[in-house]
């Protein structure tokens, strides 16, 4: 963007720095960087920042503009149902949601978008047909929705906890019971803006858990169903009894056992999704697989219990 414009009579007389600052609407150090880096000068005249602007004198503004880098593209992210209403993606690991604040990765929309599903207008700006999300470090099943039909009728089926959510998680030692619940509210922790934890202040998060496979006092896979949808539920729950998931480190997890399982991130896979379709109201189930790192990572513990299996 570039133009030239006349010094404003009300600025003739004023340090530079602080005429560009009221020109342009910004800071007055950001004033400053424009002037030093040359993007707003004076014709016909050398001036810095604390020069003081004079009568009848034209200003040139050359801003450089913002380049806005592409979005990075999840390629990989395989579509497990889709129909004209509703899309189910197995998202992968390091895959947001939605765009946020500080996030430069891929999204869930932004793929679908790009690879020109089309999404319902509802929702927020940027979250268009989200009615469930995942982390970013957890991969499995997430549904969008496609029309604005099913927007309404999902996000109210989410919201009454009429959708049934399975997630397989590998969880550090062994369980005493073969089936239990935890239901303790969940809130953010005081020490950290990103980590969550059970606290009386917290909202009712209650999640539902049975034993699949045991690996001696290590660890325990484990099926669980969330009545609740916290973030970091499932995570915060199990840490809270003294299992952290495998390789989840913000949450206690041993990282040397995630070392020797070659994993970077924690054992949970959304698993499988069963939903009332909102437009033919038919019960709908859909089911995921082990995504490679997580599969490797459950060889390699059953590999090293095999000489104590029965």
């Amino acid at each position: 963007m570039s133009r030239v414009v006349p010094a404003p009579d009300a600025l003739v007389g004023a340090r530079f720095d602080v005429a560009v600052s009221k020109m342009l609407g910004v800071s007055r150090s950001k004033a400053a960087t424009l002037i030093d880096t040359g993007q707003v000068r004076v014709l016909d005249r050398e001036i810095t920042k604390s020069t003081t602007l004079q009568a009848g004198e034209t200003v040139e503004i050359d801003l450089a503009e913002e380049r806005k880098e592409p979005e990075p593209i999840a390629n990989d992210m395989a579509i497990a149902y889709e129909d004209d209403d509703v899309v189910v993606v197995d998202k992968p690991v390091g895959v947001a949601a939605h765009a946020s604040v500080g996030w430069t990765g891929p999204t869930v929309l932004g793929s679908l978008l790009d690879r020109g599903v089309h999404i319902t207008s509802y929702g927020a700006a940027g979250r268009q047909g989200i009615v469930s999300r995942l982390d970013v470090g957890t991969s499995g099943l997430m549904l969008v929705c496609k029309s604005d039909l099913a927007y309404v009728e999902m996000r109210r089926q989410f919201a009454e906890h009429e959708v049934v959510k399975t997630y397989h998680a590998l969880v550090q030692g062994n369980l005493k019971e073969d089936k239990a619940t935890i239901e303790a509210p969940i809130g953010r922790a005081k020490v950290s803006d990103f980590r969550f934890c059970v606290t009386p202040a917290g909202k009712p998060a209650v999640t539902h858990w049975d034993v699949m496979e045991r690996f001696g006092s290590e660890a325990t896979l484990v099926k669980v169903n969330l009545e609740t949808g916290r973030t970091h539920q499932i995570r915060v729950h199990f840490s809270s009894i003294g299992h952290p998931l495998v390789g989840d480190h913000m949450y206690g997890a041993n990282p040397v056992l995630a070392e020797e399982l070659h994993i970077e991130r924690q054992w949970l896979h959304a698993m499988q999704l069963e939903f009332r379709h909102p437009r033919t109201h038919v019960w709908t189930t859909v089911t995921s697989t082990y995504p490679a790192d997580l599969e490797h990572a459950l060889e390699a513990m059953r590999a090293r219990h095999a000489d104590t299996a029965d």
